[in-house]
């Protein structure tokens, strides 16, 4: 779905910034974008960085990288949306959305391998969430993701809160907790989950990133 594209002046971006998002002209090169990023550990506490923070402290974890990523898709004629699923027992997840010929497709920041990038081969947003069914699971090996939200447009908020915030931006996380979430299985079926093998658990473990050491 092709909208107008977000003007440098509407996001409030230097010419810097806003150069670095124009070269990320399509989904792909978005993910590859992400991947390259160092990974935010929060070694200092706990952060929700906008998306000129990220660019300017060249870190981010999953929503950092997914409101980058629906910056640039903006920027390229594209709505930005986004997308939360919900894990028990486990921390959520948020991925960009985007389409192609009428099929969903996903841009995760994870630095593990598995909950990553989506191809836009999905006919709704249940299908894409259950994509990540599999390999969504915690340090037991238990498979943890139970539901999943509507879309999110981010052309509802002040780019002021998301795109050009100074401080964290805490606000874009609440609306996505607030959003109302679909389950993606019955309690029943949630009890049938098998956990994951030891082979499952040892790719799950790989990751891009080495988190620097704490002093």
């Amino acid at each position: 779905m092709r909208i107008r594209s977000a003007r440098r002046e509407t996001l409030g971006l230097s010419r810097a910034e806003f150069a670095v998002l124009k070269r990320l002209s399509t989904p792909e090169r978005i993910q590859d974008y992400l991947n390259a990023l160092p990974a935010n550990f929060e070694i200092g506490g706990q952060t929700s960085l906008s998306v000129r923070e990220v660019l300017r402290q060249r870190r981010a974890h999953c929503i950092e990288g997914a409101l980058l990523a629906a910056c640039a898709l903006w920027l390229h004629g594209e709505p930005p949306l986004l997308m939360d699923l919900r894990a028990e027992r486990d921390y959520d997840h948020v991925v960009a959305l985007f389409r192609r010929r009428g099929y969903w497709g996903a841009i995760s920041k994870t630095n593990p391998p598995l909950l990553r990038w989506r191809d836009p081969v999905y006919r709704s947003l249940r299908e894409l969430a259950m994509s990540y069914l599999h390999e969504y699971a915690n340090k037991r090996g238990q498979k943890t993701l139970r539901s999943y939200s509507d879309s999110f447009d981010l052309r509802r908020l002040d780019t002021k809160i998301w795109v050009t915030n100074g401080k964290n931006c805490w606000k874009v996380g609440e609306i996505l907790d607030g959003l109302r979430h679909r389950p993606l299985l019955t309690k029943r079926q949630a009890r049938m989950l098998r956990l994951r093998d030891v082979i499952e658990r040892k790719a799950g473990a790989l990751a891009e990133h080495r988190a620097p050491r704490r002093r």
